[in-house]
C-alpha cells in the first residue's frame, strides 16, 4: 500500500488532485529462457512487485511525467519528432506512439510513477512500466484494444524506441498475470494456458547477484542472430520444433558457436514441456532438475551466465536446493530458486556468507509470490 500512497501524494504535490491509479507487475520466468524469439514456449508468472502510476488527462497535447525513484521530470509532445531526452521517458513516449499507431487518440496527461521491481535483476521493470501505461491509456482514451495487443504495444515500444529486440514474454506476463498461476505461452501461435502453481512445502526466491547488465547492443541480439541463421539452414522460420537429429545433420554447415546456441534452445523447448507435465502431477523434483539443466545450458552453450551466477547455482546444488537457474536474459541479475521450506533459512544464510566471502558483498534476497497482472487500482 505504501508505494501507492507515495505515488498519489507526489502527484497531488506536483499536479493537483484527480489522478487515477494503475499498476502492473514484474515477472519471473520459471523456465523457458531465450525461447520466445525462437517461436518456442515460455513459462512466466507475474509477481508481487511492480510499477504504480498516477495518471490524469490534462487536455493538452503534452505529457508531463515525473519518475519518483529517479527524481527526474520529462515533458514531451506526442509526435515522432518529440522523443524526449530522458531515457526512462522513452518507455512512456513509445507506448503513446504505439497506441496512436493502433488508432487510439492519445492526448496529453500528467503522471507520477514509482516501482519496487529490482532494477537489473531480470524481473522486467521495463515491461511493467510499459504495461502500466498501455493498460491505463487504453482505458482513459477508450482505446478498445485487447490484452494481447497491449502486450504487443510494450514489445513494439522496446523494439522501436528503446533499442531492444525482445520477445513478447515480459509484457505478456505483466498484462495477463493471475495470482496462484503460471502461464505457458506458445510464442508462435500466441495460445496460452494457466497452470496452477502452488508448491506446498517449497518457496520461490530470487538471489540477486547485484551484477548489472545492459541488454541493449550486441550480446542479446548476437544470440538471436545465431538462432535465426540456424533456423534458415534448417529451412524453418524459427528453431521451434527442430530436433537434435536435424541439428546434428547440418552441423557441418554452421559455426560451432551457432550449433551450441541452437542446441541450448532445442533442449530448452523440451524442458518447458517436461515442467508442465511435472506440475500437473505436483512433481516439483522434476521441475527443479530441469531448472538446473537450463542453468548449465545457458552458462555453457548459450554463454549468457557470469561467474557470480554460476557460483550461486553451485551453492544451491551443494545446499540441496530443488532447482536453481539464471533468470532473465543473463549477463548478471538473479538466480531463481525452488527451495524446500526446511532448507530455506540455511540455504539463504549459506549463500549470503559464501557469496560475500568471494565477491565482497551479499546477494540481495527477494522472496516471490505469484500475483495478478495489469489493473486499475480502486
Amino acid at each position: 500500500m505504501e508505494m501507492r500512497e507515495k505515488v498519489s501524494a507526489k502527484f497531488e504535490e506536483i499536479f493537483g488532485e484527480g489522478a487515477v491509479m494503475y499498476a502492473s507487475p514484474g515477472r519471473i520466468n520459471l523456465i523457458g529462457e531465450h525461447t520466445d524469439y525462437n517461436g518456442g514456449f515460455v513459462f512466466p508468472g507475474a509477481v508481487d512487485k511492480g510499477i504504480v502510476a498516477a495518471i490524469k488527462l490534462n487536455g493538452t497535447d503534452k505529457v508531463r511525467a515525473y519518475a519518483i525513484d529517479l527524481d527526474s521530470h520529462s515533458e514531451f509532445g506526442l509526435n515522432e519528432e518529440d522523443k524526449p531526452a530522458e531515457s526512462w521517458a522513452h518507455y512512456i513516449f513509445g507506448v503513446c506512439r504505439e497506441m496512436q499507431k493502433r488508432g487510439v487518440k492519445v492526448g496529453g496527461f500528467d503522471t507520477t510513477f514509482s516501482g519496487n521491481v529490482p532494477l537489473g535483476a531480470g524481473m522486467s521493470s521495463s515491461a511493467a512500466l510499459e504495461s502500466t501505461f498501455a493498460f491505463a491509456l487504453n482505458e482513459l482514451f477508450d482505446g478498445g484494444i485487447d490484452k494481447f495487443e497491449l502486450a504487443r504495444v510494450g514489445q513494439s515500444t522496446e523494439h522501436n524506441y528503446c533499442g531492444v529486440k525482445c520477445g513478447i514474454m515480459d509484457q505478456f506476463a505483466s498484462v495477463f498475470g493471475k495470482a496462484g498461476n503460471l502461464m505457458r505461452l506458445d510464442c508462435r501461435s500466441m495460445e496460452f494456458e494457466y497452470f496452477p502453481f502452488n508448491p506446498q512445502g517449497y518457496k520461490l526466491v530470487l538471489l540477486d547477484s547485484v551484477v548489472k547488465h545492459e541488454l541493449v547492443g550486441s550480446p542479446y541480439n548476437d544470440r538471436r542472430e545465431s538462432c535465426e541463421r540456424v533456423a534458415k539452414v534448417l529451412g524453418q522460420e524459427f528453431l521451434r520444433g527442430a530436433t537434435m537429429e536435424q541439428l546434428d545433420a547440418v552441423k557441418d554447415q554452421i559455426s560451432e558457436e551457432d550449433y551450441r546456441r541452437a542446441r541450448y534452445v532445442i533442449g530448452e523447448e523440451r524442458r518447458v514441456l517436461d515442467v508442465c507435465e511435472a506440475l500437473e502431477k505436483g512433481d516439483y523434483e522434476t521441475v527443479g532438475a530441469r531448472m538446473f539443466e537450463t542453468h548449465w545450458g545457458m552458462s555453457k552453450d548459450y554463454e549468457v551466465s557470469c561467474e557470480e551466477l554460476d557460483f550461486l547455482a553451485t551453492v544451491a546444488e551443494e545446499c540441496g536446493v530443488t532447482g536453481s537457474r539464471i533468470m532473465g536474459g543473463g549477463f548478471g541479475g538473479c538466480t531463481i530458486n525452488l527451495v524446500k521450506d526446511e532448507l530455506y533459512d540455511a540455504f539463504i544464510a549459506e549463500a549470503k556468507k559464501r557469496f560475500c566471502e568471494k565477491y565482497g558483498h551479499e546477494p540481495k534476497v527477494y522472496p516471490v509470490v505469484i500475483s495478478d497482472g495489469s489493473r486499475r487500482l480502486e
